[in-house]
């Protein structure tokens, strides 16, 4: 396995340096699959944007703006601040906590979803203002640290870097090694401000580097043989019925976990993941640095996906006799409600637009449906994972089993292409994972599921799940056509007119006839 993690620094490589993540383009997805070979890239000039010794990169559209963004920052916020018994210190102006109630509200639901008792978030700011970022908030971080410990008695405090403090310079690292001894517990700076990375999935490798760097058990006296660890965001537990017939229980991470849960996770005797944009960092790094195998299959999705997880799981546990047998009782199970749901969506389409390995999970579920994909939206593509397993390329495993997808588009959360993107498609209803774009789309007259529960869809089951819920977003087909004709938008009669989603970037004289067209 390749050397991706280095837990002697305190920063993460961004995903772009690392990965070679693109957060622009649009063709085949089996284009992008053979765009995205890496082994053939690193050895010579391909497409005119690669050479050895400069990651993996790919061309990708550059887009003249964005509409709407995360940042790294966010994303340790949702997922450090969802820690039930660590505090996480915002060091920035207070604008830069604006989210913290959001989060808040998304823990309410994992804790519930998890069936744990209910608590708000622990999230704190020092609040900097303009003397603090002309003079320095190294005192109010210190402040802020001793209120932290002497509030919250926690088990862990974790400081933020945001955009302003890493403009002014703050040196939280060494804050945090002068504050450990003093209130006697782990202190971790965490390097996530907002234009570290262009894309917020950096920020989730910053919230698992911190954790691996300080909290996860680097030399544990035993390990647990029936306990997996399985790297996730806020969904319902479904992993557990699941893997009850391999004899293994599920240690969550990173949401909604407890520091426990998190030391303990060099004992357990693997790591998966429900998607491997989220979990492919933490993966490779138990594996690289705890010895903890990183299971190498391809996502939980489908009936072949499942199938092929399930089996990689049992050959590192010594439970492949079992897993057969349950693999074929499962089969039997779902097939006659199965063939209903096919029969229903016989000549449906359906388009997914959510983050990159999460939507080939997705889009594996549909097929099993019987639903058709002409089109797709991903909010970034990662060409290689950090653990690099042959099963990790997940847009190949999808391509190759259930066949290409001709519009596959990588853009991030830019609703106002939305118009352009269903008009070269076919599509009866649309997955969403971002509640944002749902609402645009609803707009446009497509059926629109906002999937805040990220587990429906895993596993035998949640072919199922999907299946039942798809059938009342069906329904919902008059309400939308509806909605179109009674609410406007707010783009003119020039853009509901143009056919490339890029045009902003593809046609460098658009802006010029733009500016003519309002000077007349």
């Amino acid at each position: 396995m390749p050397q991706n993690v280095n837990l002697n620094m305190t920063t993460v490589e961004n995903r772009e340096l690392r990965l070679g993540t693109i957060i622009g383009w649009d063709g085949s997805a089996s284009e992008l699959v053979s765009q995205s070979a890496y082994d053939e890239r690193s050895l010579k000039k391909h497409g005119g944007c690669q050479k050895r010794g400069q990651g993996c990169k790919l061309c990708e559209i550059q887009s003249p703006l964005n509409q709407e963004t995360m940042c790294s920052n966010a994303i340790v916020q949702c997922q450090i601040g969802n820690l039930t018994d660590c505090v996480l210190i915002t060091h920035a102006p207070i604008g830069c906590s604006s989210e913290d109630a959001k989060f808040n509200l998304t823990m309410h639901m994992g804790l519930a979803r998890r069936g744990k008792p209910q608590q708000n978030t622990l999230c704190m700011s020092t609040n900097l203002g303009e003397k603090d970022m002309v003079f320095g908030g190294s005192a109010k971080l210190r402040k802020a640290i001793l209120l932290a410990k002497e509030r919250h008695n926690p088990k862990a405090i974790f400081i933020a870097m945001a955009c302003p403090t890493a403009i002014t310079g703050e040196d939280i690292d060494s804050v945090a090694e002068e504050m450990e001894a003093e209130v006697g517990v782990p202190v971790v700076p965490l390097h996530c401000e907002g234009f570290r990375s262009k894309h917020w999935s950096t920020g989730f490798d910053v919230a698992f580097h911190g954790v691996l760097r300080q909290i996860v058990e680097r030399h544990p006296t035993k390990k647990q043989k029936d306990l997996i660890n399985i790297v996730a965001l806020w969904g319902s537990d479904w992993f557990t019925d699941m893997l009850k017939p391999l004899g293994l229980r599920v240690n969550y991470l990173l949401d909604c976990a407890s520091y426990e849960e998190i030391r303990q996770a060099s004992e357990a005797v693997a790591t998966t993941t429900f998607c491997e944009t989220l979990g492919g960092y933490m993966g490779a790094a138990l594996e690289q640095e705890f010895g903890v195998p990183q299971i190498d299959a391809p996502q939980p999705y489908g009936i072949r996906g499942t199938d092929a997880w399930l089996r990689a799981i049992a050959k590192v546990v010594g439970k492949e006799k079992e897993v057969e047998a349950y693999i074929q009782s499962e089969h039997e199970r779902i097939a006659p409600k199965l063939a209903e749901y096919r029969e229903y969506f016989k000549g449906k389409y359906g388009m997914v637009l959510t983050g990159s390995a999460y939507a080939h999970g997705l889009i594996s579920v549909l097929a099993e449906l019987g639903i058709k994909n002409e089109g797709a939206l991903v909010f970034h593509h990662d060409p290689i994972y950090d653990g690099a397993g042959e099963n990790q390329d997940t847009l190949k495993q999808l391509v190759e089993t259930y066949g290409d997808i001709p519009h596959y588009t990588v853009s991030k959360t830019r609703a106002f292409q939305l118009p352009q993107l269903l008009r070269r498609i076919k599509a009866d209803f649309l997955i969403i994972r971002h509640p944002g774009l749902a609402s645009v789309a609803g707009h446009l007259g497509v059926p629109t599921l906002a999937l805040g529960d990220e587990h429906i869809p895993v596993g035998y089951d949640g072919i199922l799940r999907m299946g039942e819920i798809l059938v009342g977003v069906l329904a919902r087909t008059k309400f939308n056509k509806m909605l179109q004709r009674h609410v406007s938008l707010p783009y003119n009669d020039w853009w509901f007119s143009q056919n490339d989603p890029f045009v902003l970037s593809n046609n460098k004289d658009v802006f010029k006839d733009i500016e003519e067209k309002l000077g007349q």
